[in-house]
């Protein structure tokens, strides 16, 4: 079978046949078109291509799930025996659905094919910019490609779904070094709908590799403070993922979310409004129905501190009986602030400008803790030098409540839309 829709359908007809009432199935084709780059000379074009084909069945709210990676008859009937299998030796779970009947809808955004001369042509020009601009700069790995998605999902309650999705992503990971000392490595990277514009140009990448030029020599963060924390748009991401860990089915079903109880309710400080964008005409790289069976719809997850909405699936909404989320987080941004960066740096007397961070996730309670990496010391409103790696601690629902200023300038990553964000209170600890 060569036709995907066929494929789908022939899916959903077997595991119907098989004796298993609800039935869903996803197909994903992926193609991608990449130009590598390594020690600042190219070293690699290549195409790839990707299939995957999830089939999912239930029988008495028991559910079983098969993924594989081939879409001829004799492995979509292999995998329906397996799903049939897991299904009827699972527990059954009264949250087990699949979604509702929608209209069917076919989806496409992007270029459908790449500009291989003009991938060719910016990855060179990027080189040769690195080079001449930032001598000291070592370019480790540096990735361009272009990524075309096709994506089908039918479930027996008749939704059908179609997508198409071409957009161009960037990668470069780098350090700096002179004589025997070097940076931390670092590295950025966005999506976009075409390449217009150098590479250098797009999201903070001609920043980050500035930076890093000043980061050859580090100095320690003097002792232990409680401080502030200006948080860049790039490291901003971390937090935003451990949020959304929050409120998310893991930890709204075992109850371990600091957010459990605190829709509608002020969970940060009111200059905060996050929303999640995933079907914007902002958001190159974003989704148009969810991985169980929804269209995506844009929303509003924090406005003026109040939590507006979880980011609960179809499961996690049943298994709580709190409110379904209209997408499934991601393609973050941010309402701009008031303050300038430079206002906020000068408002700072003793913290740091937190460019990454190095940890793992903040326990059940919110704490967390890290090392700041590629990260500055401000002292009496000034960036006075860069830091060696510098531990910070503190709590996330904390961090959230103690915002004093977010920027008015913003990074657009292609997929997020980020600004720079003031925290107080936070414990920053040097040698």
């Amino acid at each position: 079978m060569r036709n995907r829709r066929d494929i789908t359908k022939y899916c959903i007809d077997a595991l119907l046949k098989a004796g298993i009432p609800k039935a869903q199935c996803i197909l994903r084709d992926s193609s991608k078109d990449e130009l590598n780059a390594e020690k600042g000379e190219i070293s690699l074009l290549r195409t790839t291509n990707d299939t995957s084909l999830s089939l999912t069945g239930m029988i008495d709210d028991k559910r079983g799930s098969v993924s594989i990676n081939r879409t001829d008859a004799e492995s979509i009937d292999k995998a329906v025996r397996e799903v049939l299998e897991l299904a009827e030796s699972s527990k059954p779970d009264s949250a087990n659905d699949i979604s509702e009947m929608q209209p069917s809808e076919e989806f496409q955004k992007g270029p459908g094919e790449p500009d291989l001369d003009l991938m060719y042509d910016r990855i060179t020009a990027f080189l040769d910019y690195s080079r001449h601009t930032y001598p000291t700069l070592i370019l480790e790995q540096v990735i361009l490609d272009f990524v075309s998605k096709r994506s089908f999902f039918l479930n027996s309650n008749g939704v059908d779904f179609e997508s198409r999705h071409g957009f161009y992503g960037f990668m470069a990971m780098f350090t700096a070094k002179e004589g025997k000392e070097s940076s931390s490595f670092n590295y950025s990277g966005f999506s976009a709908g075409s390449l217009d514009r150098e590479l250098y140009e797009y999201g903070s990448m001609d920043m980050l590799m500035r930076k890093s030029t000043e980061q050859i020599r580090t100095s320690h963060f003097p002792g232990k403070i409680v401080g502030d924390m200006i948080i860049t748009p790039d490291c901003l991401d971390e937090f935003l993922s451990a949020v959304a860990m929050y409120l998310s089915d893991h930890s709204l079903i075992t109850g371990t979310s600091i957010y459990k109880d605190s829709l509608n309710e002020l969970i940060a400080d009111p200059q905060l409004t996050l929303h999640s964008r995933p079907v914007s005409d902002e958001i190159a790289s974003g989704y148009f129905f969810t991985g169980d069976g929804f269209k995506a719809e844009n929303s509003t997850i924090i406005e003026n501190g109040v939590l507006k909405t979880f980011l609960l699936g179809l499961y996690g909404a049943h298994k709580t009986g709190k409110p379904k989320a209209v997408n499934s987080g991601g393609a973050y941004m941010i309402d701009a602030g008031k303050h300038s960066l430079d206002e906020m740096i000068e408002s700072v007397e003793k913290g740091i400008l937190m460019c990454r961070i190095s940890g793992g996730n903040p326990s059940e309670n919110g704490d967390f803790s890290g090392v700041a990496k590629n990260s500055y010391y401000i002292e009496n409103g000034e960036i006075m030098y860069p830091i060696k790696e510098t531990m910070i601690s503190s709590n996330l629902g904390k961090v959230l409540k103690n915002i004093r200023r977010i920027s008015s300038e913003r990074i657009d990553f292609g997929n997020e839309i980020l600004p720079w964000v003031q925290i107080g209170d936070i414990t920053i600890s040097g040698k």
